[in-house]
Order: structure tokens, then sequence, then C-alpha cells
């Protein structure tokens, strides 16, 4: 391979081949190239490729990691072996390791093997629908508000037995001691488990089955756990459960890029790993290869504030680059201005636009950005608007979940008049009541052909690829003729529907294509072939890099955010912003633009603001300000 050779520390990591390790990996210190030449050590040194688990947290990491230690293994001469599908190391995220083992194990829990998986929004409207059952008004009771608890209380290894027993009280306990077992039981009649059950459920087995515990310690007989500073309690669990008595687990991670509090990540279980392996060698990754020395020190600066942290400063051979641009703008409008003007004159300079970032803290603050790039004429892809959760696109996918999935009665309510049929809502309420024999002649009929096209598109899956089955399905519903005749809007439609049959066409069973199309995440909405500047919070761009990053709205209340000042917070979730603000400077190889708005409206209100703490956290000698 035509890397540099490992410095001195990535090759004690890969090279301690036994034991618990622990790397404590800086932004931008090669811990993806550590984590795949360990691997490829461990397999030169007599390890099967089949009994190594690799899991990091997102698809985009899983694939890239995948396509590394593939290539790795594939351009080894040393190790002179064919790597076949069943030889290769199990590369994944946490949800689709969850997937696998209960597609496997999950009849020990009541799971039948085809169970579906409800992603977000699908879960809201299993609340909602709950809601209404138990007639409780969805209006004054937000189904997201009591999803996002039921899903923290699960991130902990909750289960609702669990919340039963732990004696809540107050009103909103109340609600939810009638409101979980109404949503569990249409998980159940639907076939379905959410996000939160794909770990729940994994752990549940894991931990009350001694005997399937110690069938996938003998599986995978050496672990790696990447973001490990992210897990929540429930993946830490699974990540003690899986590692046998030889103590083979090495976890990557950086409690400076702790940001996910809010969902549930508790930075404690790698502050504590060496509690948990005594053994563990400790390997410390400092050196970046990403970013200009003027970057590194402005980040140290910032981050070495936090007092939960294993210290460490990040440095680099490189040369110190250019200083940091700091734009003190009037208003918000005026920001993006600037900001669509800077990246403006950046690609006329050669920049590629795909090298450019726009990172901010809120997502309200994208409106201004999308006008000004528009006003500009700059090309950029916004991330936070996610291709699968498109109407039209949710509806195709629908239908060929119907169809593999006879018990979901929350996909075939959505599609049952997409497009209309003319089944009405007291018919679809018998119907749904199992009384469809006591349907109108009339109504029987129709019924009876959404039923045969089901029937239809359920045969044709099970003979043709993905692919061909979703364009039968946009043909055969008549989704692409209503589209078709519906003006400039049908014609978008109708391209992402199209849009689905080329992402389609990557996979050859269903299984593994509706799990990837479940677990999405925003960065797996880049599109890494369109030249355009990306847009998006800075909590989406963790993983990423870029020749230039512009980080907007630095204002006191808005990033640090106004919670810090709250009082309630512990001190990790204090440290917090500090830590999302070193994840921003860092993503960054060559130039840093901060920028903030003296006024800004927000939520429809003028709001006077002081320039951001961390600004001034940055030595002055490192700054130029922008006129």
């Amino acid at each position: 391979m035509s890397y540099q050779p490992l410095n001195s520390e990535q090759k004690r990591a890969v090279e301690t081949s036994s034991g618990p390790v622990l790397i404590l990996a800086g932004a931008g210190a090669g811990k993806t190239r550590t984590i795949v030449e360990r691997i490829g050590h461990l397999i030169k040194n007599g390890v099967a490729p089949s009994s190594i688990l690799a899991i990091t947290f997102t698809n985009k990491a899983a694939r890239e990691m995948r396509e590394r230690v593939q290539n790795a293994l594939a351009n080894d001469p040393g190790l002179n072996l064919p790597i076949s599908m069943s030889e290769r190391p199990f590369v994944s995220t946490f949800h689709a390791l969850g997937v696998h083992i209960l597609r496997e194990q999950g009849y020990l829990v009541g799971l039948k093997k085809n169970f579906a998986i409800f992603d977000r929004e699908d879960s809201k409207k299993a609340i909602k629908e709950a809601l209404e059952i138990l007639g409780l008004d969805p209006k004054t009771h937000e189904p997201g508000k009591f999803l996002g608890i039921i899903s923290a209380e699960k991130g902990r290894g909750q289960t609702f037995a669990d919340y039963q027993n732990s004696e809540r009280s107050g009103y909103i306990a109340e609600v939810l001691t009638q409101l979980w077992p109404e949503y569990e039981r249409i998980l159940k009649r639907d076939n379905c488990l959410d996000f939160d059950d794909l770990l729940l459920k994994t752990n549940q087995i894991l931990r009350e089955i001694r005997e399937i515990r110690e069938y996938y310690r003998k599986v995978w007989s050496h672990v790696h756990i990447d973001e490990y500073q992210d897990t929540n309690r429930v993946q830490y669990e699974i990540s003690k459960m899986l590692v046998g008595p030889e103590q083979n687990i090495c976890v990557v991670g950086d409690i400076d890029q702790n940001i996910y509090s809010w969902r549930g990540a508790e930075l404690r279980n790698i502050l504590a790993f060496e509690k948990d392996y005594p053994e563990a060698v400790v390997v410390t990754l400092e050196e970046n290869y990403r970013s200009s020395g003027n970057i590194l020190e402005a980040a140290n600066a910032v981050i070495e504030k936090n007092k939960i942290r294993v210290p460490k400063k990040l440095f680099t051979k490189s040369s110190k680059g250019e200083e940091i641009s700091v734009k003190a703008a009037l208003d918000g409008e005026s920001e993006a201005l600037f900001i669509a003007a800077t990246a403006e004159k950046l690609i006329r300079e050669g920049v590629s636009p795909d090298e450019i970032a726009v990172l901010y803290r809120a997502n309200f603050q994208s409106r201004a950005m999308e006008e000004a790039f528009l006003s500009r004429n700059v090309p950029y892809q916004l991330l936070g608007t996610k291709f699968f959760e498109r109407k039209e696109v949710k509806d195709v996918l629908a239908y060929l979940k119907a169809a593999l999935n006879s018990d979901s009665l929350t996909d075939i309510k959505r599609i049952i008049n997409v497009p209309a049929r003319g089944i009405g809502k007291a018919s679809i309420a018998k119907i749904f009541a199992g009384q469809g024999d006591n349907l109108p002649v009339g109504m029987k009929v129709k019924y009876a052909k959404f039923q045969n096209l089901l029937l239809e598109i359920a045969e044709m899956a099970r003979i043709k690829r993905p692919s061909e089955t979703i364009a039968f399905i946009i043909k055969e519903s008549g989704l692409e003729e209503e589209f078709k005749s519906g003006g400039e809007d049908g014609a978008a439609r109708l391209e992402n529907v199209y849009e689905l049959v080329n992402f389609a066409g990557r996979y050859s069973d269903y299984e593994t294509f509706l799990t990837d199309v479940a677990l999405q995440s925003d960065q797996d909405e880049l599109d890494e072939n369109r030249p355009a500047v990306r847009l998006m919070t800075v909590h989406a761009a963790k993983g990423l890099e870029f020749e230039v990053v512009f980080i907007a709205g630095l204002e006191e209340g808005l990033f640090p955010h106004s919670k810090i000042y709250e009082g309630n917070l512990t001190p990790e979730e204090a440290e917090e912003e500090r830590r999302l603000f070193y994840v921003a400077l860092t993503r960054a190889k060559k130039k840093v633009y901060l920028s903030y708005a003296q006024t800004r409206n927000i939520f429809g209100r003028q709001q006077v603001n002081m320039p951001s703490e961390f600004i001034f956290d940055i030595p002055e000698h490192l700054l130029e300000y922008e006129s």
C-alpha cells in the first residue's frame, strides 16, 4: 500500500494483538488506518478473518472501513490467501450487528425471522395510534416527546417492566404506564422492531442465554469498537458480553469528541475502560495527519479548558498554514451572504465545492444559508432532509414491506389509498377490525385488487432483485402515472422514486436492502459524486473532513448553546459544547472561517448577541479579522 510508515504509537496499537487495548485517538490521527492495519496484523498472525468483529457508528463509516479492510487484505502479498465472502471480518454498525443477531436468534424472544424495522417516523405514527387507542389527544400529548422518553429508557437497557418497577411518579409517568405497552403491542402486531429494540433485544438475548453468549464469543474472538466514547449503556453492555475470557477487545475513542450525551452516550464508558479491563494497554495517538498547525493550536487551546478528559495535545509535521478568519456580521442574513460569497470566491480560485463545508449549531440556521447560496448561484447540498424520509420514497418502500410482511398494518394503512382507490375510512376501519367480509360489493372488489397487487409484488420479490421489484411497484401501483400528471412537483417525485430503483441496484437480497434503508443516517445522504458545498450541523459533520470549514453562529446562547447556563447539567454535559466546537475546528484541513451575527432573528424575535467565548479561547496571534 502507498501509505507512509506507521508512527510509533500506531505501530504499538497494531502490534498489541492480544488482551484489552484502549486507543485514545485524537481527531485526524489516523484511527481508521490503525484499525485496518491491526486487523491485517491479526490475520497475518493466524487469526481467521471471520473471527474478527469491528463495530462503528454510521453506515458510511462501516462501509468505508469494510472497503479499506478488504482492499488491504487483497493487496497484501504477505497474506497469501484468497479471501472469500465467508472469510471476511464482520464490519458493521451496532444496529446492523443487532439485526444480524436477531435474525439468527430472535425466535428466542418471540421474534419472527422476517421482522421489519420501524424508522423514527414509523415509530411516531405508532405512538400516535397508541395515544388515540387510549383516548389521548396527540396534539396535547406530542408523540415525538413520548417516543424520545421511551427511546432514552431503552438506550439505558430498560424494558417496560423495568420502568414499571422504578416507581416513577407524575403525569408523564402515568401516561407512559399506559402508552408504552400499547406501543409495544402495535410493534408486535406489525412484526416490527424500533431502532432501540435492535439493541435492547440483542442485549436481552446475550445477557439471559449463556449458550448464545458463548456462541458469539467463539464466532468473534477479537472485538474492535470504534467511537467508544459515543456508546450508550446498552451498547456498552453488548460490547462487554461479546468479549471472551481472553479479553481480546480493542476500543478506539476520543473523550474530546464525545458530543452525543443527548442521545444517551455515556462518557464514563471510555473513562472506565481501564477499570473494566485492568490489564489494558493504553495507546495515545496525537500526531494529526489532517489539519494545519494553526488549526491544531487553536483546537488544543479550546479543548484544554475542559476538566473531564485525558490530557493530550495534537501536533502535526505539516506547516502552520493560514490564520483563522473571524467575521462579525450585522445580522444572520449578512453572515450567510458573506459565507456564500466567500465560498464562491474559493471555488473560482480552484477549491472543489465538495471540499467546503458550512457548519452550524442549530438546524434553523440552514434557511438563511440556503437563501444566500441560491442568490449567489453556488451549488450546495443540505444534509438533514433525508432521501428515505420523502413521502413518495416511503410510499414505495411501504408497498414492498407490506408485500413481504403481511402483518404490517402500519405499511398497509399507509398505502391502501396511495394512489387513491376510493376505499373510505369506514371501510378501512372494517378491514383492520377483521370485518372485510362485511364490506359492500364494490368496496370488496377495490380491496381485492389492492390485495392482489401485494401478492404480485411478493411473487415478484421471490424471483427478482430489489431494483426490479421496485420498478414494478412504481408502475403497477399507479404512482408513476400519478406523478407524470402532477406537473413539476410530480416530476420531482418521479425522479426520487427512480433514484430509489438506482439505489436498490446495489443489492441482491431484500433483507439487507431494507435493513440498510431503515438504518440510514445523515451522512449516508452525502452525494460524494456531486460537486457542492455541504451545509450541515456540527453533529452531522462528525467523522468528515474538508479543506475549508465555515463555523457559523458563534454567539453566546447559540454556540455555546444557552442550555449550559441553565445549571441543571452534569459536569460532562456542561463541557459538551466545547467538545462540539473542537469537533467543528478539527474537520478542517487548511482553512477555518468563524462568524457571528451581532443581531439575529430567532423564532420571530430580534436578538442582540455577544460573540462566543470560544472565539476568545483561541490565541490572538492565530486570528485575522475580516472587514
